[in-house]
């Protein structure tokens, strides 16, 4: 039986990838920080184990498999922020971590799945970005991005030096059902539906299931070429579309407002601080803001061809998102 082993497995992502494996005749092996919330896994067929990515001593249980058993980690912990000062703990889980869980799988054997991110790829001034092996934290904007560049390279380079069976996935934006924490676009989507946002920002970005990252990574993890790199995106959407669609699945009026940019910025600072009061993650800082400003495309091309990888219509992905916020009160 095959055994895998999910880091951040109570996030939104990682909940999901064990959802999608209910069904699947294997061994659930889910990695948790001690004193985390769980609910995100009541129900599922899962063995939990806490741990600290940054704190390899923490990781022996989850770890100990069979001698010559199949075994499959997925790293998806991680810090996301677009606060634009720096953090230490932002680097030690997301490159220490990383490096702590990549030695791990070498150790046992395992194939890794490490859970990058679209913000890791230089841009380049290219129309169309596509997947790429060369990762440099100086090229890319804000501290996650630099932090997935980072652990990007030295993983690449530990699977040609070293032999580590990894493969990288780089999701875009993320958004659907299941989040119980607070990620930005859900918390975009909350404050719209709840009455708190009169107006969004003009720009967009790819914005892609939470559900088809889930299900590209199961497949990456048993299609993907070791030392190989696959986007997991879906289409380029404005903030506006995005939010029309929130109101054509409920039934509620449209916004009206978008403001200019250049407004935005201005007012940044100031989100941030305001955002900081209320204990939720900023919708707009310095980071989000040149982020949704950049107006890239990223192709999927090559997780379509290679891992069969295809993503939902966006309008689906809002209707059930709306669906499960709504069920839970949340809305």
């Amino acid at each position: 039986m095959k055994t895998y082993i999910i880091t951040g497995a109570n996030g939104f992502l990682g909940n999901n990838i064990v959802r999608e494996l209910q069904n699947e005749d294997c061994e659930i092996r889910a990695l948790v920080m001690p004193g985390d919330k769980l609910h995100s896994l009541d129900g599922l067929r899962c063995t939990l184990y806490e741990g600290d990515v940054t704190k390899p001593e923490t990781l022996g249980d989850i770890f100990t498999v069979e001698d010559g058993s199949e075994t499959v980690v997925i790293h998806c912990a991680a810090i996301v922020t677009v606060k634009s000062k720096f953090n230490q703990k932002v680097y030690d889980v997301n490159v220490g971590g990383a490096l702590n869980v990549a030695e791990k799988a070498l150790a046992i054997g395992a194939r890794l799945v490490y859970v990058s991110s679209v913000h890791a790829i230089p841009e380049r001034g290219q129309k169309v970005i596509g997947e790429t092996k060369e990762f440099d934290p100086e090229l890319v904007v804000g501290q996650y991005a630099k932090t997935k560049a980072e652990t990007a390279n030295a993983l690449l380079k530990m699977s040609r030096e070293r032999g580590l069976d990894v493969v990288i996935v780089h999701p875009s934006g993320m958004l659907g059902p299941h989040d119980f924490g607070h990620s930005h676009l859900t918390q975009l989507v909350l404050d719209f539906c709840n009455g708190k946002l009169g107006a969004c920002v003009k720009g967009g970005y790819d914005f892609v299931d939470v559900r088809d990252v889930a299900a590209g990574i199961l497949s990456a993890a048993e299609r993907g070429r070791t030392g190989e790199c696959y986007i997991l995106s879906n289409r380029y959407v404005e903030i506006k579309e995005l939010l029309d669609t929130v109101s054509e699945v409920r039934g509620t009026k449209k916004i009206k407002v978008v403001l200019p940019m250049w407004l935005a910025k201005a007012t940044a600072p100031l989100s941030e601080a305001y955002y900081a009061l209320l204990k939720q993650p900023p919708l707009y800082t310095r980071y989000s803001l040149y982020t949704i400003s950049t107006h890239v495309t990223f192709t999927h091309e090559k997780a379509v061809k290679e891992l069969d990888f295809s993503p939902r219509p966006i309008r689906d992905t809002v209707s059930d998102t709306v669906a499960w916020l709504s069920s839970q009160g949340r809305i």
